[in-house]
C-alpha cells in the first residue's frame, strides 16, 4: 500500500488518530521537497567539479536505461550502482538537514561527561560525517567509499538520521532522486561554474547555496564519454 493509504487504514482502524495523520501527512509534504531537491542541487554541482566521475555516471546510466529514450524503471533505479554510491557520498558533504535535535530520555555517558535525563542534545551531521577517524580524506568527494564497503561505525553516516526517529521517507528519496538525476544526465552534460572551495553554505531549515548554485548544461549524445580521458 501507499503510506497515505496505510494511514487511512490506520485510521480508520482506530491504530492512528485524525491529529496524528496530519502531523504524518505535513511531515512528508512539507520535509520531503527541500531535502530532495537540496541534495540533487548539490549533486549536479559535484558532478561539473568532477568530470571523470561525471563520465562514469553517464556510461551507467547508458547501460542500463540504454540508447531510446524512455522513463526510468523501478528496475533501473535498482541496477544504478554507481550513481547511488555518488548520492551517498553527496548526502555525506552536504547532508540536506544541518542540524538534528533529540531529547535525552535517560543518563547517557559520552566520553567522560554525564548527560542527565532531559539534556537537549544537537548533532551536526555534517560534522559527523567529516571525522577522520571514519572518513580519511574526509573533504574529498570519492564514491567509491559506498561501494560494496561497510560503515566503520552504524551511526557515522546520518543523512537521514538515525535510530526510531529516523526520516520515513529516506528509501523513497533515493529513488526519487536516481530516477530525476538518471533522468537529466541521460541527456546532459553538467558543468559547475563554481569550485568546491567557493561554495558557501547557508544552514537554514535545510543546507542551501548562499549565492546559489551556477551550472552549465550541454546536451549530449548516446555513448559520449569523452570526459573519461
Amino acid at each position: 500500500m501507499a503510506f497515505l493509504d496505510l494511514m487511512l487504514d490506520m485510521l480508520e482502524k482506530g491504530d492512528l488518530d485524525r491529529e496524528g495523520l496530519q502531523e504524518e501527512v505535513d511531515t512528508f509534504t512539507f520535509e520531503g521537497h527541500d531535502t530532495t531537491s537540496a541534495a540533487m542541487n548539490f549533486f549536479l554541482h559535484l558532478m561539473g567539479t568532477h568530470p571523470e566521475i561525471q563520465a562514469k555516471v553517464h556510461e551507467e546510466i547508458d547501460y542500463v536505461v540504454g540508447e531510446t529514450p524512455r522513463e526510468v524503471t523501478f528496475e533501473d533505479i535498482g541496477r544504478l550502482k554507481y550513481l547511488e554510491a555518488c548520492l551517498k557520498e553527496t548526502l555525506r558533504l552536504y547532508p540536506s538537514v544541518p542540524l538534528i535535535a533529540r531529547q535525552a530520555t535517560e543518563e547517557i555517558k559520552v566520553c567522560n561527561y554525564t548527560l542527565p535525563v532531559g539534556t537537549a542534545v544537537v548533532i551536526n551531521p555534517s560534522m559527523v560525517h567529516r571525522d577522520p577517524k571514519y572518513w580519511p580524506d574526509p573533504d574529498v568527494f570519492n564514491p567509491e567509499r559506498f561501494i560494496e564497503t561497510e560503515l566503520k561505525h552504524p551511526y557515522c553516516y546520518i543523512p537521514f538520521s538515525a535510530g526510531s526517529r529516523n526520516c520515513i521517507g529516506q528509501r523513497f528519496a533515493m529513488m526519487e532522486e536516481k530516477c530525476v538525476i538518471a533522468r537529466i544526465l541521460r541527456e546532459f552534460k553538467v558543468k559547475s561554474k563554481v569550485r568546491n572551495d567557493q561554495m558557501r553554505l547557508s544552514a537554514e531549515l535545510i543546507i542551501r547555496p548562499m549565492f546559489g548554485n551556477h551550472i552549465l548544461f550541454e546536451r549530449r549524445s548516446f555513448g559520449d564519454y569523452s570526459q573519461l580521458s
